[in-house]
């Protein structure tokens, strides 16, 4: 599974960081909104460095399907409803301004990255609720309409236009902003001590301290962890299925996203939380559809992503804890992190060099609203169900029971044990226990790993990590 950005863009790994600096600013992970904030810095005169665990965009940069848009499904009405048309269109603009910012970034860096301006569309089976979003776009200053004719092989009742967005090649884009900054890589942040970054392999003393992890990987203060979770989706790479002009997703459930790329449309879709994913066979119903859809279409790469979902449904921007007033966060971008690591940049640089920024109070960390009380019971309750399975429920399977090509939590003599056996009968055993916060794993049958229901870390069958906020493997 390697996505299409990865397979047409490679770059040499950067050195790792070799003893202990001094910077104004250190920037915690190498993703699109890591490196636009070093970016950002750098045009403000800030001495920055960057810090990455393995590779630049190696994390869900590579994974995105790329667009660059401030349409966010459905949201201009259901914003107004539960936060109030001030803040709905404090977060429209804001994304917008993110949107021209990319297009004005790409035109005086030069930037060669597949940009292409393309209109973005929401499409629906419900025309009271398209009517509604497009009256709600223009309340809050965005030229939307409703659009009864689209390109994509699906039934709609109809759809929303954004015109004037955008779709890029990610990889490209942040490769040629990594040359103008001081990058280490293989570079893995262990702990922060107030102004000191520890990692395995040297240390940084800075000024102030940039967290954009994807999902924070300190628990304690911010408590991240009990305000969102994690939700995976999966994308086709499909040649031979024509051409778009737009960028297109679904508004209900079940329903897909399509965009272009060169001569690949882009087709993704069957999200659902991590963890929750035991029977598996998301990739083969999704190449069943584009069967479906693109008779003579061609699977050319596929691959999946992992999203940050907060409970308000508005990334956490700002400052990192009340008790660290030097450290920020950029995180819970949900679907939509090319927009919202641009905004996250532009918020974060103004925050860090003393500018007023008029959207800082909407994505501050630290709002609160008791409308999401239900929201962080739910969390929490995950949690709790997760911590109770480890040590209260007996699994049916033994060793010997698991069939070769599966996985799962196995009750051997020794206790718990997570299993995976190959098609040939090689056994590999793990421990099925979430290093993050203790909660029990689930195997994933459709990347063979083991993933996390409670705040989604990932492991491969070995044990070894593959997504935070957990900091090490399994044994």
């Amino acid at each position: 599974m390697e996505s299409i950005w990865s397979k047409t863009w490679s770059r040499k790994k950067g050195p790792a960081l070799n003893g202990e600096i001094q910077a104004d600013v250190a920037v915690i992970g190498g993703g699109m909104a890591g490196i636009l904030t070093a970016w950002y810095l750098k045009q403000s005169g800030v001495q920055v460095v960057v810090l990455e665990a393995d590779r630049i965009g190696g994390g869900q940069t590579k994974n995105t399907t790329a667009k660059i848009t401030a349409q966010h499904g459905l949201f201009c009405s259901r914003l107004i409803e539960t936060k109030g048309e001030e803040v709905a269109r404090n977060y429209v603009q804001a994304n917008q301004t993110a949107v021209e910012a990319y297009k004005r970034m790409i035109r005086e860096e030069d930037i060669d990255c597949d940009f292409r301006e393309s209109d973005a569309y929401v499409y629906s089976q419900d025309e009271d609720k398209i009517r509604k979003e497009v009256e709600a776009a223009k309340i809050l200053g965005i030229h939307a309409s409703i659009e009864n004719h689209l390109e994509i092989p699906v039934s709609y009742a109809g759809a929303v236009r954004f015109p004037g967005q955008a779709e890029f090649h990610p990889l490209k884009f942040i490769g040629a902003l990594a040359l103008q900054l001081t990058i280490y890589e293989d570079t893995m942040v262990t702990e922060i001590q107030d102004h000191l970054v520890k990692t395995t392999c040297g240390s940084v003393k800075a000024d102030k301290i940039v967290i954009a992890t994807h999902f924070p990987f300190i628990n304690f203060p911010g408590m991240y962890f009990t305000r969102m979770h994690q939700e995976r989706s999966y994308v086709l790479a499909l040649s031979g299925a024509g051409k778009l002009n737009g960028m297109y997703i679904g508004n209900e459930q079940g329903m897909f996203s399509f965009r272009q790329y060169d001569q690949y449309i882009l087709l993704g879709g069957r999200a659902h939380r991590t963890g929750e994913n035991r029977t598996g066979g998301q990739y083969e119903a999704l190449k069943k559809s584009a069967k479906k859809m693109f008779p003579e279409s061609k699977v050319s790469a596929y691959w999946s992503n992992q999203d940050c979902v907060t409970i308000d449904h508005l990334p956490f921007i700002g400052r990192y804890a009340a008790k660290h007033p030097n450290w920020f966060v950029a995180t819970g971008f949900q679907k939509w992190g090319m927009s919202l690591s641009m905004v996250s940049a532009r918020l974060l640089n103004d925050l860090i060099c003393g500018i007023k920024n008029e959207y800082a109070e909407i994505f501050s960390p630290s709002r609160f609203s008791i409308k999401e009380i239900p929201g962080i019971m739910k969390e929490g309750g995950k949690a709790v169900k997760g911590l109770t399975k480890r040590f209260f429920q007996v699994p049916d399977e033994t060793i010997a029971s698991i069939e070769p090509g599966h996985g799962a939590v196995a009750d051997t003599p020794q206790g718990k044990v997570g299993v995976y056996k190959t098609e040939t009968g090689q056994i590999y055993q793990v421990d099925p226990i979430c290093p993050h916060l203790g909660c029990e794993l689930s195997w994933n049958p459709e990347e063979n790993s083991w993933d996390c229901p409670c705040h989604g870390s990932r492991f491969d069958y070995k044990g070894n990590l593959l997504n935070g906020p957990a900091q090490r493997g399994i044994r």
